[in-house]
């Protein structure tokens, strides 16, 4: 049992007065409880402990269903409302089924869960929903947009990173497995620290090596400090819920982070680097890539080899003009002999190595080519130049030939096997170039006067770990608090606090602190699992509330900040591509693996490194073109067009809420997107053959695929006009008698009349564009 457990049980025990005034002198007090800060007496909300509230009274004690429910209905019923009926059974496995896959339920799904009359039948359904890897997709799409996951390294050339699907594939696997949130956070930060040459967890660490990344830099100095400047942001605002990188250039203007605090956390990455080729284990993947990637080898081999002897006849002098064109500090460090490199000649030097390839010594043939002037120009660099450029271009020609799906390789943290780090110093307005004075690693000082714990290995400065291990200590009160909101704002739309990722004086205060609190201290209480977190709300009489609208409580909480009301909520882009597949009968449901490329307009494809990768090569296996979205390559110069028109997360920076815009280029998507079209031609014909020929039944049935209900009467009328109408004004399209109509795809269904079966292929593909569909209840 915790420390703060232990004290929060004994305050329980005392009378509702005394246990307040306790915990009132208690946090008077910061240095009783590791928030001792010498600026302030006492600390901003969230950076007080979390304690275990008394749960307040209420006069409809049997409502509640979940530990946390009496917090919120005494919210409520301070305002005097009452809290809504019950959802209906269809529309709470609809509602439960896109929040926890990201994907609606199947109609028999839907009619076991309304035909269980057992009375854990709730209980049931959550638990079969938790228990799916389809959970740890879900979860790991909100994940990712925190850690700004992509395949690629984005700016000017936006290299490929073909491995970064491992890092993907580990959030999935810990969340299914139910891991704890405590060791995700360690894993991700310090793998490489606390668990050497396990490949498994070193994945982990892609967490930090997600940043947008420029091969072209010239200065490795200041490449390397806008690296570690990214990392730090990251964990501040993903884990601390802080936007403590305010501070890099100046103290923070309304939180107590100072510059010091700053680069005192900057120091705790000081000595890492990333090493992205390390080799990966043979699995399935690598041989398939292996089978792929010998087919391209074996047709360029002449070429490729041809290019590597042009190479090896200028390879000396070609590496020292490539040393040369950095600036003057990185060949300070790059210059120097290796024996007498110190923490940052290694990490500059490590970093030559990662972005150094023949394609990079290329440019020394075009320098010496073009420049007349040139010492090295002459005619026989002349034409090894041209030929060289040649044969680059015969290459591009055989691209279609080359693996897309995976690599040989994983990526991992690495501190290069010394625990010597370089030096890290607060930095006048943020310009490395204007260093001030130099700092340790520590914690900020208005959160905790705590010292970090730091164990040097013989391979590792030991610093990462002691960071990871304060974050989920008990001393630190934003971690639990900022996760359990961030879980709250996926099921509720709006955290408890609004700025989920900025628990500062400037962000939202919360509108139920006391919830928040008990959410916090009973995650960590179990274990910090985040699987019993899930259930509890989704088992709760908050969350099986109607979404109906309500004229007292539109009144009296127009934000609906109480949740007297369920609140509705537009789908993902992720959950709309994904559920249309699922009614289309086409979702492939495979899991993990290398990231595929379905196909994108061909005037979009731009970006990439052309020299190495194209932007954009159509999977070659059909199968691929029906993944779930998860699993679609994120470009960062090129996101894939449908999710990006529904408000996919910006992979360039930390995503910490979805936008939900509206905009005339959705329904004009799903209108005139050849994909949703198929998809619509599929979902009619599965319809038909699951209905049969009666029209009254296809609709019926229709709805029960989308919506997981029937058509209302009114409904049912304008479906019917919809389709009398359409059909007419099809055949007003026959030009000389001859009319090309597109009708359901099946192959078992024969259609009586082609024409009302086209008609029937609009009406889905218009429902399918309906807000019933593209929002959950």
């Amino acid at each position: 049992m915790t420390k703060t457990f232990k004290r929060s049980v004994i305050a329980m025990m005392l009378s509702a007065s005394a246990a307040a005034l306790a915990i009132a002198e208690e946090q008077k007090t910061p240095a009783a409880v590791g928030v001792e800060s010498p600026r302030a007496s006492k600390p901003h909300w969230a950076w007080q402990p979390v304690y275990q509230p008394f749960a307040p009274s209420v006069q409809h004690k049997d409502w509640t269903r979940s530990s946390f429910d009496a917090f919120v209905l005494s919210k409520i019923e301070a305002r005097n409302l009452t809290p809504s009926p019950d959802a209906d059974r269809a529309t709470f496995i609809r509602r439960a089924t896109l929040d926890a896959w990201g994907l609606i339920p199947t109609p028999e799904a839907v009619a076991a869960f309304e035909s269980d009359t057992s009375p854990d039948a709730y209980e049931t359904l959550i638990d079969r929903l938790l228990a799916s890897p389809r959970y740890g997709e879900r979860q790991a799409r909100f994940w990712l947009d925190l850690a700004r996951y992509a395949d690629s390294t984005g700016f000017q050339n936006d290299n490929t990173r073909p491995n970064m699907f491992r890092y993907r594939d580990y959030v999935i696997k810990s969340f299914n497995e139910d891991k704890p949130y405590s060791q995700f956070v360690r894993e991700q930060l310090a793998a490489d620290e606390i668990a050497p040459g396990n490949q498994e967890l070193l994945i982990a660490t892609g967490f930090l090596a997600g940043y947008p990344d420029n091969s072209n830099s010239r200065d490795l100095v200041q490449r390397k400090y806008q690296i570690t400047t990214d990392m730090v942001d990251t964990v501040g605002q993903a884990i601390l819920g802080t936007t403590v990188g305010c501070a890099r250039c100046h103290n923070h203007k309304t939180d107590k982070f100072t510059q010091k605090d700053y680069y005192s956390l900057q120091a705790f990455f000081a000595n890492t680097a990333f090493e992205e080729k390390a080799p990966a284990k043979k699995g399935e993947v690598e041989a398939e890539f292996l089978k792929e990637q010998a087919v391209y080898n074996e047709a360029t081999k002449t070429i490729r080899a041809r290019q590597k002897e042009i190479i090896d006849s200028v390879r000396e002098a070609a590496l020292k003009y490539h040393k040369e064109r950095y600036l003057t500090d990185s060949r300070e460090s790059i210059f120097k002999p290796k024996d007498q490199w110190n923490a940052l000649d290694r990490w500059v030097n490590h970093r030559l190595d990662e972005v150094t390839n023949d394609a990079a010594l290329a440019g020394f043939l075009r320098y010496a080519a073009d420049d007349k002037s040139a010492p090295e120009h002459s005619e026989e660099i002349v034409k090894k130049a041209e030929e060289y450029q040649k044969l680059t271009q015969e290459l591009r020609k055989f691209q279609t030939l080359r693996s897309n799906k995976g690599s040989l390789t994983f990526t991992a943290a690495t501190e290069l096997g010394h625990s010597d780090a370089p030096p890290t110093h607060i930095l006048f307005v943020g310009n490395h170039e204007k260093p001030l004075d130099e700092v340790e690693p520590a914690f900020p000082e208005g959160i905790t006067s705590e010292l970090p714990d730091i164990k040097p290995t013989a391979t590792s400065s030991g610093r990462r770990t002691a960071l990871a291990d304060w974050l989920v200590s008990e001393k630190n009160p934003l971690t639990a608090r900022v996760f359990v909101n961030r879980v709250w704002n996926l099921y509720f739309g709006k955290g408890i606090v609004g700025t989920v990722s900025d628990f500062g004086k400037a962000g939202d205060k919360p509108t139920n602190q006391e919830l928040l609190d008990h959410l916090a201290f009973t995650f960590v209480k179990d274990g910090w699992s985040v699987k019993k977190l899930h259930r509890s709300i989704l088992l709760s009489a908050t969350y099986r509330q109607s979404s109906d609208y309500r004229e007292d409580v539109a009144k009296a909480d127009p934000e609906n900040k109480l949740l007297a009301v369920f609140p509705r909520k537009r789908l993902e882009a992720e959950e709309i591509r994904d559920s249309i597949l699922v009614a289309s009968g086409k979702l492939n449901e495979h899991i993990g693996g290398p990231s595929v490329f379905p196909p994108i307009p061909a005037n979009l494809i731009g970006g990439g490194n052309f020299n190495t990768d194209p932007a954009w090569t159509t999977s070659k296996d059909p199968q691929d073109y029906t993944r779930r979205s998860l699993y679609i390559f994120t470009r960062r110069s090129l996101p894939y067009p449908m999710l990006e028109t529904f408000d996919m997360a910006n992979p360039q920076q930390i995503h910490s809420k979805r936008d939900v815009t509206t905009t005339p280029l959705q329904a004009l998507t799903l209108y005139n997107s050849d994909l949703v079209f198929q998809w619509s031609q599929a979902l009619a014909g599965r319809v038909i053959e699951e209905a049969g020929d009666n029209e009254a039944a296809q609709l019926d049935r229709l709805y029960l695929v989308l919506f997981g209900r029937k058509p209302s009467q009114p409904e049912i009328q304008a479906l019917h006009a919809f389709l009398d109408s359409h059909e007419k004004t099809i055949a007003a399209k026959a030009e000389n008698g001859k009319l090309s109509i597109a009708v359901p795809v099946t192959t078992k269904a024969h259609f009586v009349d082609p024409l009302r079966a086209s008609a029937f292929v609009d009406l889905v593909h218009t429902v399918v564009n309906s807000n019933d569909f593209v929002y959950r209840f």
